[in-house]
């Protein structure tokens, strides 16, 4: 595995959640469960966009997208934690583990861009409503997305490459259910400096670019709303914007928290803990938040469900 204190290391146990064994096995349903919800909810949703033509807007496909992230990144995560309940040594390879460090670090930084395109999505369609089709037209839309998914790879690049370069202590437990950042620089056997300014710079943009997009662009749509006359105007705008503002503060909340604090101030423990929210449960609620409150998702459901039920 190691010969020496700081030779290479061929693979890392993963710690897991918790060490308590009476709450291995309840942990493992739980999150079995929180799994098999984010897999049909993101499924779900794909699949309703992709078979209802009045889906096709800018709107949809970007929540198309949203759904494909966390579908994908749920799946990067997700069961290799499952394992880590049920197996008396998680163990993953050195190469498993910058391939899990990339891919998540992908879709959580895509993630935290196409909500700021689906902020763009929403200031464009409320404040200028004449110009949305031309604003937000095909090509628009796929150079959001090429955008998006641009961003995701390039912090990726830039955190593992940063990650590769590192020399791991013969200790090779990972205080954590992933291979993510913070954790792993924990088991460095050579200077992290490097690593924690990319930390703090790239995390800083995935983050900071994004909130400033989505606060000035629902400021703007504040400032239109409460310039509407009508009452049923305001609360259909209010309600079209609400269910993004609540996706948005639970993801970049408990981002912020786990990476733009002194590692001094947050104890690994409370970062796992504040890591399940972004890794785990928005995941979850991003299709039921976004379906539950909107109308046009019921009425292609129900549509669907009663060809399906017809055929």
């Amino acid at each position: 595995m190691a010969a020496g204190n700081s030779s290479s290391v061929t693979e890392f146990i993963l710690a897991g959640l918790t060490d308590q064994p009476e709450l291995q096995i309840p942990l493992f349903f739980l999150f079995l469960g929180f799994y098999m919800v984010t897999m049909v909810g993101n499924l779900g949703l794909i699949t309703l966009i992709g078979l209802n033509s009045h889906l096709h807007t800018p709107m949809y496909l970007f929540l198309y997208n949203l759904s494909f992230i966390d579908f994908c990144y749920s799946s990067v995560i997700t069961p290799k934690m499952l394992m880590s309940f049920v197996s008396k040594k998680n163990i993953i390879s050195y190469a498993g583990c910058m391939t899990q460090l990339f891919f998540f670090l992908f879709f959580v930084v895509s993630e935290s861009f196409i909500l700021s395109a689906m902020a763009y999505d929403r200031y464009v369609a409320i404040c200028n409503p004449l110009l949305y089709t031309v604003t937000m037209s095909p090509q628009a839309c796929l150079l959001l997305l090429l955008g998006v998914y641009g961003m995701g790879f390039a912090g990726a690049m830039a955190h593992t490459a940063c990650m590769v370069s590192l020399t791991f202590c013969a200790n090779n437990v990972v205080n954590h259910y992933m291979c993510d950042i913070l954790p792993l620089l924990e088991r460095s056997c050579t200077s992290t400096h490097v690593n924690e300014l990319v930390v703090f710079v790239v995390v800083g943009i995935d983050i900071g670019v994004p909130t400033v997009t989505i606060f000035v662009s629902y400021a703007l749509i504040l400032s239109s709303i409460l310039r509407i006359r009508s009452t049923e105007g305001r609360s259909k705008a209010f309600s079209t914007c609400s269910s993004h503002m609540i996706a948005v503060s639970l993801f970049f909340g408990s981002g912020a928290f786990v990476y733009l604090k002194p590692s001094s101030l947050l104890p690994m423990n409370q970062g796992k803990v504040s890591s399940l929210f972004y890794t785990t449960v928005v995941p979850m609620l991003n299709p039921l938040i976004y379906s539950l409150r909107n109308k046009d998702v019921k009425i292609a459901l129900k549509k669907t469900l009663s060809k399906s039920s017809f055929s």
